[in-house]
C-alpha cells in the first residue's frame, strides 16, 4: 500500500495545501526523538524537493538542535476527512534564522504570525504516501489563539528572554543555534 516518490507532484501538493495540521519528527545520534504538532497557516512548498514552514516559539527547540546535528527530519500529514491518505517528506532540514542571509527571501511566504522564530527549510529526498485507512475522522473546529495572544503579551524582548532561557538548548542538551552568542 505505501508508495515512494523520487518529489512532490500535483496530487501531493493539493493534499498537503488541504491539511490544518502536519508533524514533524527528528532525532539527534542520541537522546530523545522529537515528535511536534504544526498548524496555524505556516507551511509553504517551495518547489518539488523544498519545503518550509515559519517556526513559532515553544516550550523547546528541539528539531532546530537535531538538525544542528544530522540534519534528519520527517514531516507527516495525515488526512481526518473522508480522504484516506499519509504522506510523509523524508529529508534533510536546517534551521534559518532571522541573521542569516537567506531569511528575507524565506520570510516572504509566509503571514505574519506572533512568536515566530525561525524558519525550517526540508530539502525533500523522497516522499511517501499510505492508506491512513484506520486514521478516525475528527473536524476541524478552528485554529488556536493562545500562542498568538501569548507571544503579543511578551512583546519582542520578553521572547527574547524566553528564548535565552527556554530555547538556546534542547532537553538532551545540544545547542539549537537560535541565538547567536
Amino acid at each position: 500500500m505505501a508508495k515512494f516518490y523520487p518529489a512532490l507532484n500535483d496530487q501531493h501538493r493539493l493534499f498537503i495545501c488541504r491539511q490544518k495540521i502536519f508533524f514533524t519528527a527528528s532525532a539527534a545520534d542520541a537522546g530523545r526523538i522529537n515528535l511536534s504538532p504544526k498548524g496555524m497557516d505556516s507551511l509553504r512548498i517551495l518547489d518539488e524537493r523544498r519545503v518550509a514552514y515559519l517556526d513559532l516559539t515553544g516550550s523547546g527547540n528541539e528539531s532546530a538542535a537535531h538538525l544542528l546535528e544530522n540534519g534528519r527530519m520527517t514531516l507527516m500529514f495525515c488526512s481526518f476527512d473522508d480522504d484516506t491518505l499519509i504522506l510523509r517528506l523524508y529529508g534533510r532540514g536546517r534551521a534559518i534564522q532571522p541573521r542569516d542571509t537567506d531569511w528575507a527571501a524565506l520570510r516572504a511566504h509566509f503571514p505574519a504570525l506572533p512568536g515566530e522564530r525561525q524558519i525550517i527549510e526540508l530539502a525533500v529526498e523522497s516522499v511517501q504516501t499510505s492508506c491512513g485507512y484506520a486514521v478516525p475522522r475528527y473536524v476541524y473546529a478552528g485554529e488556536r489563539d493562545t500562542l498568538a495572544r501569548w507571544a503579543e503579551k511578551k512583546g519582542a524582548q520578553g521572547l527574547l528572554e524566553y528564548w535565552r532561557e527556554k530555547n538556546r538548548i534542547s532537553i538532551d542538551g545540544l545547542p539549537t543555534g537560535l541565538l547567536a552568542e
